[in-house]
């Protein structure tokens, strides 16, 4: 395999990992709270944890799904906001879950010629690499708006990384 090869799969390998990462960070979350509490703000300048959950899906599905897999563009990115009690958890959860497996067959099968073509998402010129790591940066950020908020209303440790040693020193 040539250097570019092993360059691509490392990237396909690690952005795929933190997408499951988030995912999974999420599920946990939202096994914590009410039905009701998806849907709760924490204040009007704030969204739902709902409505976060159907904003990545948009923006995974504009940037990955249309922008890299080269299909068109049917995002509503105010309805995202604007929705409010009418999807469930597990049809949220199953939305979720369907949005990031299909970002990440594209990103699987994505050759290196769609990674380094240029080309505009949102009104932003960013090369397929690019838009993977915006996607993975923005799964991640809201990802930890969603724990935030659900520790807020619980008051308790997600354990993330319960049995993980996380004072491991780095070894050269």
């Amino acid at each position: 395999m040539s250097n570019e090869g092993k360059i691509v799969e490392e990237l396909v390998k690690n952005a795929m990992y933190r997408m499951d990462e988030s995912t999974r960070m999420i599920k946990k979350s939202l096994a914590e709270i009410a039905e009701e509490e998806l849907w709760e703000k924490p204040n009007e300048s704030l969204n739902s944890i709902a409505n976060l959950i159907l904003h990545l899906c948009g923006n995974i599905r504009q940037y990955i799904i249309s922008s890299l897999g080269e299909t068109e563009d049917i995002r509503n990115r105010d309805l995202e906001f604007s929705t409010s009690q009418s999807v469930s958890r597990s049809q949220m959860l199953a939305e979720l879950e369907d949005t990031v497996d299909s970002a990440k067959r594209v990103i699987f099968d994505a050759g290196l010629d769609r990674l380094l073509k240029i080309r505009s998402v949102q009104g932003f010129s960013l090369s397929g690499v690019g838009v993977i790591i915006h996607v993975v940066e923005h799964y991640s950020y809201h990802t930890g708006q969603i724990a935030f908020w659900v520790k807020q209303l619980k008051n308790k440790d997600l354990g993330f990384y319960d049995g993980v040693d996380l004072k491991i020193k780095n070894k050269d």
